[in-house]
């Protein structure tokens, strides 16, 4: 299919777009995926609200240059790559990436780009083991909350004995 000047401009606008608004970006090599492997994939990422595409190599580098700060990008953008475009959890995609990995052996895990710092295929474990903004909170909250509850047991146990040993008292006299 060729593709005008014009229209590799567009694509160049519409991945900066893309890509600017992403929290993170994802790189897999699908060399050797089956079209049911691939569609099953890109099905799950949609799931969970990860566009998953695949551009040419030396458009998604026109529009990294422009946005800057990608550089430790350049090596990776060789091959049959897909891109995953996260907004949101930047961990999702990880935890998918590596559910396909057991099941079919693909696409293999280039990287990830999250909040200007490189993960690279090694730590494709540790990106999926990441616990969402949420559940961070959640965590953070109940161990806030954790000494109140502690507190507020303690003094409802003194004043149950307290009140106990008033009863015991009053019903001797």
């Amino acid at each position: 299919m060729a593709t005008t000047i014009e229209q590799k401009k567009e694509i160049v606008k519409e991945l900066v777009e893309t890509i600017s608004n992403s929290d993170a970006l994802y790189l897999t090599d699908y060399k050797g995926m089956s079209v049911a492997d691939m569609n099953n994939l890109r099905s799950d990422l949609r799931e969970k609200e990860v566009n998953y595409k695949v551009y040419n190599n030396k458009l998604v580098r026109r529009a990294l240059e422009q946005i800057g700060g990608y550089d430790a990008l350049d090596d990776l953008l060789i091959n049959q790559t897909a891109y995953a475009f996260v907004q949101g959890d930047p961990a999702v995609p990880a935890k998918i990436f590596k559910k396909h990995l057991k099941e079919n052996k693909k696409p293999e895990f280039k990287a990830a780009f999250i909040e200007g710092v490189l993960y690279t295929s090694e730590q494709l474990d540790t990106l999926s083991a990441m616990k969402s903004k949420e559940e961070m909170i959640g965590e953070i909250v109940g161990l806030l909350m954790s000494p109140v509850t502690n507190i507020i047991g303690g003094l409802q146990a003194q004043g149950s004995n307290i009140s106990a040993a008033l009863k015991t008292i009053s019903e001797k006299e």
